[in-house]
C-alpha cells in the first residue's frame, strides 16, 4: 500500500523542482525527503524522478504516478474535512423559559444553514448554566444574572415582579408561603432578601427547578413567587403595590471565537433576545 506521506513528498518535489524546496513545503529535511523517495521508488520498482540538471523532474513512470498521487491526496484532504465537520459541536445553555417556542425556530434556521454542526442544548437554573460556562463546558450561555457578572456579549433587562393567584391569593397569609426555585435559584435570593428587609415572616411552601411547575403552583394558590413580569399568566395577578426590585438581566455569554458557526449562532441568539426582551 502506498504511503500518503511519500506521495505528498513526491508531489512537492515535482511541483517545486527541488528536494530542498519540497522539504520546506512539507516541513521535512532534505535528507528525509531523499530517503522517502528511495523508499517509494524501491516499492514501485522504477525510477520516478530525473535528478540530472538544475531542476528535478518526473520520469515517464513518475508522470504516470503524479495524477494518481494528486487524486489520492485530494481524497484524503476531503475525508479529513468531512470528519472535522461531522464532529463539530456547539453546546448551548438556556433558561427554561427560552428552551422552546421561538428558541427552537431560531435553532432550526441555524441548523439549516450549518447542517454539519451538531447542537447540544441544555436548560436549567442560571446558576448551574453559568458554572458550566465558566468551566468551559458550554460554548454559549443565556443566563439570568445580577448586573455586572462576567463579560457578556449582550444584555437585556429582565423586570421581575411579585406574582400571586387571582382566585386563591396567598398574599395575606402569615407566615407568607413562598413558591421558589431551589436554593441556588436567583429569584429565590431576591425574594427572601426583600421580605427580610421589610420584616415579613415567610416560609418556603413549594420548591421546583421547573418554571412551568412554579407558575402552576402560584396559579393554584400554593404561594407567592417572584417571576419575570413578561411571563405573567392567566389566573395570576401582579402584586404591583409590593416593593419594586431592581431588574435582573438576561445575559448572553460566548466563549472565545471558534469559527463562523459559533459567531453566527451568537448573532441568531442576539436577534432572538432582541425580539423577546426588546433591544439591549
Amino acid at each position: 500500500m502506498l504511503d500518503p506521506l511519500l506521495l505528498r513528498s513526491f508531489v512537492a518535489i515535482v511541483d517545486t523542482g527541488s528536494f530542498t524546496r519540497a522539504g520546506e513545503r512539507v516541513h521535512l529535511t532534505q535528507s528525509t525527503i531523499s530517503q522517502q523517495m528511495r523508499r517509494l521508488e524501491t516499492q514501485l520498482g522504477c525510477t520516478l524522478l530525473d535528478r540530472q540538471g538544475g531542476r528535478v523532474t518526473a520520469t515517464a513512470q513518475g508522470e504516470t504516478l503524479l495524477g494518481t498521487a494528486r487524486r489520492i491526496l485530494n481524497l484524503l484532504a476531503q475525508a479529513e474535512q468531512q470528519v472535522a465537520e461531522a464532529s463539530q459541536q456547539l453546546c448551548l445553555g438556556v433558561p427554561e423559559d427560552f428552551a422552546a417556542g421561538a428558541m427552537t425556530r431560531a435553532l432550526a434556521r441555524f441548523a439549516r444553514d450549518y447542517p454539519q454542526v451538531r447542537l447540544e442544548v441544555m436548560s436549567g437554573l442560571s446558576h448551574d448554566l453559568w458554572q458550566r460556562f465558566a468551566a468551559g463546558e458550554l460554548d454559549l450561555a443565556l443566563v439570568k444574572q445580577r448586573r455586572g457578572q462576567g463579560q457578556p456579549r449582550a444584555v437585556w433587562p429582565e423586570p421581575i415582579g411579585w406574582v400571586d393567584s387571582r382566585d386563591w391569593p396567598a398574599a395575606g397569609r402569615d407566615p407568607l408561603p413562598l413558591v421558589a426555585f431551589p436554593s441556588a435559584g436567583l429569584y429565590r435570593d431576591e425574594m427572601t432578601a426583600a421580605l427580610d428587609a421589610r420584616g415579613v415572616r415567610w416560609r418556603i411552601a413549594y420548591v421546583s427547578a421547573s418554571l412551568a411547575s412554579l407558575q402552576g403552583a402560584v396559579s393554584a394558590g400554593i404561594g407567592v413567587s417572584l417571576l419575570p413580569q413578561r411571563l405573567l399568566q392567566e389566573g395570576q395577578i401582579n402584586l404591583s403595590h409590593w416593593p419594586a426590585l431592581a431588574p435582573i438581566e438576561l445575559a448572553l455569554h460566548v466563549s472565545a471565537e471558534r469559527g463562523e458557526p459559533l459567531a453566527r449562532l451568537a448573532e441568531a441568539l442576539t436577534m432572538l433576545c432582541d425580539q423577546v426582551m426588546g433591544p439591549s
